[in-house]
């Protein structure tokens, strides 16, 4: 097969990540759209859990309401104010492929963090999902080296793709010459 005709194809692992290795080009995929809401859904449980504890206790005890108040509503406003930014923000910004040679991952929302592990360096390869993500068919794809800053995870994968992934990921490893340490 070739690469013309690998690009066409739905993300997958791909022949050759030569081109992204010497150009440091961006990883060429997105993660999926349905990624919004789970980090929106992610931030408004907290907000929930945080805002509705500090709101007992506004209740509760008079004496730390004049301090409890300011603190509050600036968390409240912190809450807010990820939640309206902070999951566009990361869908525009999260970025993953994997190709015969590398997984490549970019993620952040302030500080952009890239991640090129080598296939040779591969330990293990998991698919995690929470409870939020089983709701929405999502999935988070694990990549796995010896080094403990040598990992990647790749968060709002469709669920089949990130099986799918997963095992083509594993093959190409088994297939990989080395310890992978």
């Amino acid at each position: 097969m070739h690469y013309d005709e690998v690009s066409h194809m739905t993300p997958s692992v791909r022949p050759s990540a030569t081109a992204v290795i010497t150009g440091l080009r961006q990883p060429e995929h997105r993660v999926e759209r349905r990624s919004i809401l789970w980090w929106t859904l992610r931030v408004l449980l907290l907000a929930l859990v945080v805002l509705g504890g500090l709101l007992i206790l506004y209740s509760a005890v008079e004496s730390v309401r004049p301090w409890i108040e300011p603190v509050l509503w600036t968390v409240a406003a912190i809450f807010a104010v990820n939640l309206i930014v902070m999951p566009t923000w990361r869908y525009l910004v999260h970025r993953w492929e994997s190709a015969e040679n590398a997984v490549f991952a970019l993620k952040g929302w302030w500080l952009r963090e890239w991640r090129i592990i080598p296939v040779s360096r591969i330990q293990s390869v998991d698919v995690v999902r929470g409870p939020l993500q089983q709701m929405l068919g999502l999935a988070t794809l694990k990549v796995t080296t010896a080094s403990p800053e040598g990992s990647v995870k790749i968060v709002g994968l469709d669920a089949e793709l990130a099986t799918r992934v997963a095992g083509e990921i594993t093959a190409i490893t088994q297939a990989t010459p080395g310890d992978a340490t």
